[in-house]
Formats: C-alpha cells, sequence, structure tokens
C-alpha cells in the first residue's frame, strides 16, 4: 500500500485492500516539515469515505467553490461504486454478473473502458491479471461470499477454474457493450476499481483547469503539476508489516503510484496463511516472498492492474516482465532480515531524477 504525502502533516494509514474496512496505524509528521497542526490556508483539502476505504484530494489556489467541490466528488465516487462494486446488489457489474445472459450487453462508458483496460493487461500479462477471477475470490471467501469454513478441495477449485479466463469476456472495440462466453462468468473490479475512481476525480479536476493536485483513494495516488512549495509532490511506499513505517520516498510529477501487496487481507487456518491474490492460472492464493509491488504510471487505473499482476507473477517472473514492459516498478521481497529492496532501471529514473 502506498503512503501518501500532505503538505503538512504525513498521515500512514493500512487499508485491508478488498475488504470493506480501514485500520488506522501510525500518525506522524515527515522530517523537515512544519507542524502537524493544521493545514495551510491556501491548501484545499477534500476528505472522505469511498470503496471500502477512505479519499482524499488535495489542491491549493484553485478559487474553486469547495462545498460544489466536495459535493461532486461525492457524487462521482458514488457513480464509480454504483457502476463497479460487487458489494452493491444493484451495481451494473452485479447485474451483468447476475445475469446468464450471453448476447452482446449495452453498458455505461465507464464500466467499458475499465474492462478494455483490463482486458489488455490481463494479455500483457498472460493471464496474471483476470478480472473473471471472481469466482475463485469468492470460493476462497475474499469477495462478498464469507471466509470458508474449510479450504477448498481440489474439486472445487477446478469447477470454478472453468469459469475464469479472461478470453470468456468480450469487450466491443468501441467499449460500448461486452457479453460473456459463458453464463456462470463473474468480474471482480476491485483490482482496478480503486485506480479507476482515482482518474475519475483527477479528469474531473482537469476539466476544471485544475493544474495541481493530489488525489489519492485507499493509498493509490495521482498527481498533476507541483505542490504549493513548487516541489515536486512526494508519495511513500509503507514498510508491508504490521508494524508498519516508511520504506522508501518517491518525487512524481503528472503520474499515478499504485501498490499491491497480500500482507493485510488475509485469513489463517490450520497454522497456513492464505493470501487475498489469487493466482487466475492455478486457482489459489499467491505463495511467494514477493510483499509489495509499486507501480508508475500516467494512469493510476493501469498502474493499478499492473500492481495486480506483477505481485501475482511473483519476484522473479513480475520483474522480468517489468523489464520487458520497461515500467517504472519498485518491489519489496521478504527475507530472512526483512525486505529486499529491488526496482526498474525506469523505476530508479524516476527516484534519481535522471534524465
Amino acid at each position: 500500500m502506498a503512503f501518501w504525502e500532505t503538505e503538512t502533516p504525513l498521515f500512514y494509514k493500512y487499508l485491508a485492500e478488498g475488504k470493506m474496512r480501514m485500520r488506522w496505524i501510525l500518525i506522524f509528521c515527515l522530517i523537515g516539515f512544519v507542524g502537524c497542526d493544521s493545514e495551510p490556508r491556501s491548501l484545499m483539502v477534500i476528505r472522505g469515505q469511498t470503496m471500502g476505504t477512505t479519499f482524499q484530494v488535495k489542491l491549493h489556489n484553485s478559487g474553486l467553490d469547495q462545498v460544489k467541490l466536495d459535493a461532486d466528488i461525492n457524487a462521482l465516487l458514488i457513480e464509480v461504486n454504483r457502476q463497479m462494486s460487487t458489494y452493491q446488489k444493484d451495481s451494473e457489474i452485479t447485474q451483468f454478473n447476475q445475469s446468464q445472459a450471453i448476447d452482446w450487453v449495452g453498458i455505461s462508458g465507464d464500466f467499458g473502458y475499465v474492462l478494455g483496460v483490463a482486458q489488455q493487461v490481463s494479455e500483457w500479462s498472460g493471464g496474471a491479471f483476470d478480472v473473471t477471477v471472481g469466482p475463485l475470490v469468492n470460493l476462497w471467501g475474499f469477495g462478498p461470499e464469507a471466509v470458508p469454513v474449510r479450504i477448498p478441495n481440489a474439486d472445487s477449485v477446478q469447477v470454478r477454474m472453468a469459469m475464469v479466463g479472461y478470453e470468456k469476456l468480450n469487450v466491443r472495440s468501441d467499449q460500448k457493450a461486452v457479453r460473456k462466453l459463458i453464463p456462470q462468468m463473474y468480474c471482480d473490479l476491485s483490482a482496478i476499481a480503486k485506480g479507476f475512481g482515482v482518474d475519475a476525480v483527477a479528469g474531473y479536476l482537469d476539466r476544471l483547469n485544475v493544474t495541481a493536485y493530489f488525489v489519492e483513494i485507499g493509498g493509490e495516488v495521482r498527481v498533476r503539476g507541483r505542490n504549493r512549495d513548487g516541489k515536486l509532490w512526494r508519495v511513500g511506499i509503507a514498510t508491508p508489516t504490521a508494524q508498519g513505517g516508511l520504506q522508501k520516498v518517491v518525487e512524481i510529477e503528472d503520474h499515478a503510484m499504485a501498490t499491491s501487496g497480500d500482507y493485510h487481507n488475509y485469513f489463517e487456518k490450520d497454522g497456513k496463511r492464505y493470501s487475498h491474490t489469487i493466482d487466475p492460472r492455478t486457482g489459489h492464493p499467491i505463495t511467494h516472498r514477493l510483499a509489495s509491488v509499486s507501480v508508475i504510471h500516467k494512469e493510476c487505473a493501469y498502474a493499478d492492474a499492473l500492481a495486480t499482476a506483477i505481485n501475482v507473477m511473483g519476484p522473479d517472473n513480475g520483474f522480468e516482465f517489468a523489464l520487458e514492459q520497461d515500467l517504472p516498478v519498485f518491489l519489496l521481497i521478504k527475507s530472512d532480515n526483512g525486505f529486499e529492496e529491488k526496482m526498474t532501471p525506469a523505476f530508479e529514473k524516476i527516484f534519481y531524477h535522471k534524465n
């Protein structure tokens, strides 16, 4: 999970990815910044809750009406939830999942766009990212269904595997219609919806001609311009432990960053830990030593999906994929002495401000 930097206090939180709850862990100031008692008056801050987590938007010297901006942003995020939340019985995705039809179905532009991005990342990653993984997510107890009383047996996994596969989902080229190739197919957008929500808010601010902002939902971040001091926005990457902490701070401009990890959302059974991240190619939770993946991209939806894909692949295959795609990626890998850091050349270029 990524941290984010405010222009005075730095709030650290951990979020249970995919679950509808949030835990505050630590609040403190980043050394070198002014006191933690107030926001600068020139800074407009909007905070709220969405997608089972929290969001914050920061902009300065915008000249906009904060009350209207607050209302518009909340309405926008409510609409994203109405389209893409599997936890809402009347959402667009829930209606699509419940339908047994295999004909083309008209969908909203945003829903179509997210499915289009998802399919693209699925193809790039050879199916490591796959929004049709929903039946497996539910089987292992990480979706709207409850945590399983017992570990699924091989037969039940195989039954669900037959429902999974991004090739079983067609998105029309204009992204205005979609169809299932099998009636039982079930989509889960939890690994991309937060990223899209960030992009949606950023796009709204772009249309208002806001030239400097910071948008964050559940640790996924997109920024434009620079902060009130004329410096690059600084985004932190959490140390993936229950104790928390700051592993790395990255300065970015006009980009997004998303982080995927399995260190908060899991269950234990008979002394074994089961991650919420399911490999759609095997039907089982991931078991490798990759603790977290951070990806920088122009769009947060892509960063979100790519981070999940690399997390599924694991430290070796994921890193090779990132190199092949020339992606700015930072990995934290579990070791006997804590965590090994690994970054791609594209990430190094941003981190060290190389030309």
